[in-house]
């Protein structure tokens, strides 16, 4: 009888953190969305050298940290399909919703400078559950870096 109970109480616990997960992600996928809306005037470029930099009033080197863990459970899932290999669907949401909101916490800082404009888009990243050496949840770093620049006023 007493294993019946843990058995039921792990299902119910595997379940319900699950649930919890998937419920915290699509919430902050939906926080993630709004803020790309309101910030979508905002111009990114990924190129070097700044159009007509001659309107450049001020520039300023801008970033964006976002570290991120996946849930145990979705550990787990991917440690399974490590196993049979293919495509590990858990770890690209992971790391999409951590780019996202590196580049959405990026420009939020140029606007800090009264920005409209980011260029030279970088990103960095790292594996920081590869660098304690434990086994458990996937938690990844994404650095999101570029220029800040803002144009002088049009007379």
């Amino acid at each position: 009888m007493g294993l019946v109970i843990a058995l039921v109480l792990t299902v119910l616990f595997l379940v319900g953190g699950l649930l919890f997960g998937r419920m915290n992600d699509r919430k902050h996928l939906a926080s993630i969305a709004r803020r790309e809306e309101r910030y979508r005037d905002i111009r990114l470029d990924n190129r070097k050298r700044v159009d007509m930099p001659e309107d450049v009033e001020v520039c300023a080197l801008v970033i964006g940290q976002y570290v991120s863990a996946s849930d145990y459970f979705k550990a787990f899932a991917t440690r399974l399909r490590a196993l049979v290999g293919g495509e590990m669907n858990s770890m690209i949401t992971l790391m999409e919703r951590a780019r996202r909101e590196a580049v959405l916490r990026m420009v939020e800082s140029a606007l800090k400078h009264g920005a409209t404009e980011v260029w030279n888009i970088r990103f960095e990243t790292s594996n920081i559950s590869q660098m304690n050496g434990k086994r458990g949840a996937a938690q990844v770093e994404i650095i999101a870096y570029g220029t800040a620049i803002k144009r002088k006023a049009v007379a």
